[in-house]
């Protein structure tokens, strides 16, 4: 399937790379696809691209490349609408907003992307653990100095 995106322009995607979120993403309800792309030579930072809307793409991470302890605790309701069976079939990847400068990028700890590898069902859940916010830095301070 051919799809155009925001920052990989016009490319070929496989069924199985379709990620479906029931109820879209918070803010873009009628948004219910989206697949994960990586940029070339970067393994840090992916775009989670709406399979339909070429200008919805938000830039992700791996939040435990920047937050190694982050240690998030999901509800029964979210394991029971992605069908997770063990820990190992979710992956989990956070949303950021880009700032100028780059050091001023943040990520949103507070609700990840949740997807259950096995079965594509996907969900950004919002967690209710006060240690984690919408806008957690992702460079530690004085990164850019160095």
């Amino acid at each position: 399937m051919n799809i155009e995106t925001k920052y990989h322009g016009q490319i070929e995607i496989k069924e199985e790379d379709i990620w479906n979120f029931h109820h879209g993403i918070p803010g873009f309800a009628d948004e219910k696809q989206f697949t994960l792309l990586a940029f070339p030579d970067n393994e840090a930072f992916f775009v989670l691209q709406s399979v339909n809307t070429r200008e919805l793409g938000f830039i992700s991470a791996n939040p435990f490349a920047f937050f190694p302890d982050y240690d998030i605790q999901l509800d029964e309701a979210t394991v029971e609408m992605l069908e997770l069976q063990k820990p190992e079939d979710a992956a989990v990847y956070v949303i950021l907003t880009i700032r100028e400068p780059f050091n001023e990028t943040t990520a949103n700890l507070q609700a990840p992307v949740v997807i259950n590898t096995s079965n594509q069902k996907a969900k950004q859940a919002i967690l209710n653990d006060s240690r984690y916010h919408t806008r957690h830095l992702i460079m530690p301070a004085g990164a850019a100095k160095e």
